[in-house]
C-alpha cells in the first residue's frame, strides 16, 4: 500500500506532463487567415448523368468533393452532404445516416419510406424529412424512383458527435406534397413585386424547429423560381448554396463573372459570399430546390445578405 501511495504522485506527473505536450499555440499577425481550402464552384454533371441513366441500378450516387475540401469524410459543403438516390421498380433500398435530420426531394417516381414507426407516401415534386441517427427503408413502386437527399452529416463528423436519440431529435417527420406546395406557389405569383423582394420562393419549416424556420436548425430548404424573361438580379449571402436544376431551359447564372449555364437534374454549389444572379431566357418558369446551410448564420445573426 505504501508503495502503490509512492508512486501516485509520479504517475500524476505524468499526466500532467502529457496533457501540456498536446498544447499547440499559433500567433500569426492576421489571425483569420484560416488555412481551410475554399469552397469550390462546381456543377454535379457526372453524377447527374449517373443518376439519370436507366442502366444504373439500385443506388446512392454521392456528390463528394472531400478531397477538395480537405475533410476525411464524404461532404458536399462543410455542413451539408447531398446524394442522388437511384432505386429500381419494386425494390427496396435502406439508408442509415450519421446527421441529426434527413432530407429528401422526389425527382421522379412514386414510392415509400418508412422510418422507425412513420411512413411517408411520396410522388414526385414531394418533398419530406425524416429525424437522422436511424434506419430508413425506401421502396420503389412500379417505375424507376430518383430521390435527391441531402444531410448535415458533415457537421456531426467535424466534431465526432453522433445522431440524437430517437424521440430528442430537433425535428419531426415531415411531408410535404407537390399538390400542396403548388397551391402555395399560387398565392407567392399573386402577391405584387416590389424592388426589395429577392425572389418568388417557397421556405420549408415545421413547428418542431420553432422561431427558426428552418427546415433542420442548421439547414434551409427553398424551391426557388424564376419567370420565363426574368432576372433575379446579384446577391450575396454567407451560407453555401446547393441548387437543384428542376426546371431550366435557357437558365443560366452568373457567379464573380463566371457564367454557368443549368443542366436540368443537375446540382451545383454556389460558394458562400460571392455575388451571384440567375437569369431565365427560356420559354418556361425556372424551377430550382436550394439546399443552404444558411440557418446557422440565421442562428448566430451572420446572413451576410446583400445586393450588389
Amino acid at each position: 500500500m505504501a508503495q502503490q501511495r509512492k508512486n501516485q504522485p509520479t504517475q500524476v506527473a505524468d499526466r500532467q506532463s502529457i496533457y501540456v505536450q498536446r498544447g499547440e499555440y499559433h500567433d500569426p499577425a492576421f489571425a483569420f487567415d484560416f488555412k481551410w481550402p475554399p469552397i469550390p464552384r462546381r456543377q454535379f454533371l457526372t453524377e447527374r448523368d449517373r443518376a439519370f441513366d436507366p442502366v444504373t441500378a439500385t443506388a446512392e450516387v454521392p456528390l463528394d468533393i472531400s478531397r477538395d475540401l480537405g475533410t476525411d469524410y464524404p461532404a458536399t459543403t462543410p455542413l451539408i452532404f447531398c446524394r442522388y438516390l437511384r432505386i429500381s421498380a419494386e425494390q427496396e433500398y435502406d439508408t442509415h445516416y450519421q446527421a441529426s435530420g434527413e432530407i429528401f426531394f422526389v425527382m421522379e417516381g412514386l414510392g415509400q419510406s418508412v422510418n422507425a414507426d412513420d411512413r411517408i407516401e411520396w410522388g414526385k415534386g414531394d418533398l419530406f424529412c425524416f429525424p437522422g441517427g436511424r434506419q430508413t427503408v425506401h421502396r420503389a413502386g412500379q417505375v424507376d424512383c430518383l430521390l435527391f437527399c441531402a444531410t448535415n452529416e458533415p457537421q456531426l463528423a467535424f466534431e465526432h458527435l453522433e445522431p440524437p436519440r430517437p424521440g430528442n431529435a430537433a425535428i419531426e417527420t415531415v411531408h410535404y406534397p407537390a399538390q400542396k406546395i403548388a397551391r402555395r406557389f399560387e398565392s407567392v405569383y399573386a402577391r405584387p413585386r416590389t424592388s426589395t423582394d429577392s425572389g418568388q420562393a417557397l421556405l420549408f419549416s415545421s413547428a418542431a424547429v420553432g422561431q427558426c424556420r428552418n427546415t433542420l436548425p442548421s439547414i434551409n430548404v427553398v424551391i426557388n423560381t424564376l419567370e420565363a424573361g426574368g432576372d433575379q438580379r446579384a446577391h450575396r449571402h454567407n451560407g453555401v448554396a446547393v441548387t437543384l436544376a428542376l426546371e431550366c431551359e435557357g437558365v443560366y447564372s452568373m457567379v464573380e463573372g463566371e457564367r454557368i449555364d443549368w443542366t436540368r437534374g443537375a446540382a451545383q454549389i454556389t460558394p458562400p459570399t460571392e455575388f451571384h444572379s440567375h437569369h431565365n431566357r427560356g420559354p418556361q418558369r425556372m424551377v430550382s430546390l436550394v439546399v443552404q446551410d444558411e440557418g446557422l448564420h440565421y442562428y448566430t445573426r451572420t446572413p451576410g445578405f446583400s445586393w450588389v
